[in-house]
């Protein structure tokens, strides 16, 4: 059984610790810029004069305690945790005497943003981005009517980091979005390839069937009076093939069922062991229902692919049911030649030949072909008949 591997580690963690851990950083960073660090004269910004104060450390524990319960939210309700958070961001920098919000303060609140725009529809990515940048300007307006300076240039900084969150988001969410609709497209392609597949088999199955009950009834018809006992024997191989065909056609319109009416399954294999090696059952069959078939083989048989095994075996069978049905003869041909890089098959008759722009058999065995990218020839004999070639290429790995 194959094991899934994991999803990595940053991969696990929820977007609140996430923006938890945004904000412990940047608080983190907030204090160490104000501390004089090993190799600095002096700190890299002044502190005021309330920060390492009780009152400026209870405001930094009120922010803080705002960013986690913050965090907490930001899965089940987007919005108010983005609140909480840009009030952690107003309040922690209450102690700092600045004239803006630094964006150590503002960046668990920026990554709440991107999270927002991920995973919630546009229209809320919309307003969370549009809430952040109106608190953002709401508090260089607050300053500005107290008569305080502001750091417009800063701030401006700020708002585009915040934007750019908002468009990296969304970005993701629309790459998601296209790539769902792209695997429920591929699904929807598998399911329509399976059921086209289940409808070829329906075809050749019912074909063959068909064509063999029908020759094995006029044989019976014939000599009912005279060979009873002939008779008999055609009755039951019309009986064993008729009970053989409804089996196989109750499996198959049970794979073509509507998906809106029951889940797909796996595919499973609509008729499990058919090939090449049963050409020759193939070729019994149809020899006691009157038309003689004639198999010759050349070069080394050896494993082929499931996939190109089943559909050679599905030509035979169907250019045979076109020579008992169409040519008009008692007996016909099958060459099967393995080479080295392909699979040649060759049914032959001399019967009157056949249409070879009509009919859906025809149709199906170039299809099959045309999906291994081998080649197909079907047309009139020169000195009479009908011939049907396909070559199927074997993949260089299978020898």
């Amino acid at each position: 059984m194959q094991v899934a591997r994991p999803s990595p580690f940053l991969e696990r963690l929820p977007p609140g610790a996430w923006v938890v851990l945004a904000w412990c950083g940047g608080m983190a960073f907030t204090f160490l810029m104000r501390m004089r660090l090993p190799g600095e004269w002096y700190p890299a910004a002044r502190p005021a004069a309330q920060f390492f104060r009780w009152e400026g450390l209870v405001t930094m524990a009120a922010a803080t305690v705002c960013a986690l319960a913050g965090g907490v939210l930001l899965r089940r309700r987007p919005l108010p945790a983005l609140a909480l958070l840009l009030a952690a961001s107003a309040l922690g920098t209450v102690p700092l005497g600045v004239a803006e919000i630094p964006l150590p303060q503002f960046l668990a609140a920026e990554v709440a943003v991107f999270f927002i725009a991920v995973g919630r529809p546009r229209a809320t990515g919309v307003a969370a981005v549009g809430t952040s940048l109106a608190v953002l300007g709401g508090y260089l307006a607050v300053r500005l009517l107290c008569g305080w300076p502001i750091a417009m240039s800063s701030e401006t900084a700020v708002a585009l980091t915040t934007v750019i969150a908002w468009l990296l988001g969304d970005s993701v969410r629309e790459s998601r979005e296209h790539a769902e609709q792209l695997r429920a497209s591929a699904a929807t392609q598998a399911v329509t390839d399976e059921r086209l597949r289940i409808a070829r088999e329906l075809h050749d199955m019912v074909a063959h069937s068909i064509g063999v009950i029908a020759l094995q009834a006029g044989a019976a018809r014939r000599v009912i009076d005279t060979q009873p006992e002939r008779a008999r024997d055609a009755l039951g191989e019309i009986e064993t093939a008729g009970r053989e065909t409804l089996s196989g056609l109750r499996r198959m319109v049970g794979a073509l069922r509507s998906p809106e009416q029951e889940r797909p399954a796996p595919p499973a294999p609509l008729e499990p062991g058919f090939g090449l090696a049963d050409v020759d059952r193939l070729a019994a069959t149809t020899t006691q229902a009157g038309v003689r078939v004639d198999v010759r083989r050349s070069g080394e048989p050896r494993p082929l692919p499931p996939e190109i095994d089943v559909s050679a075996y599905r030509i035979v069978q169907e250019a045979v049911t076109n020579v008992v049905r169409h040519a008009g003869t008692t007996s016909c041909q099958v060459r099967i030649d393995y080479r080295d890089d392909e699979v040649r098959i060759e049914v032959l008759d001399d019967g009157r030949g056949g249409d070879t722009g009509g009919g859906y058999g025809l149709i199906g065995m170039r299809e099959r072909v045309g999906v291994l990218r081998g080649t197909f020839d079907v047309g009139p004999r020169p000195e009479g008949g009908f011939r049907v070639e396909a070559r199927l290429p074997v993949p260089a790995g299978v020898r």
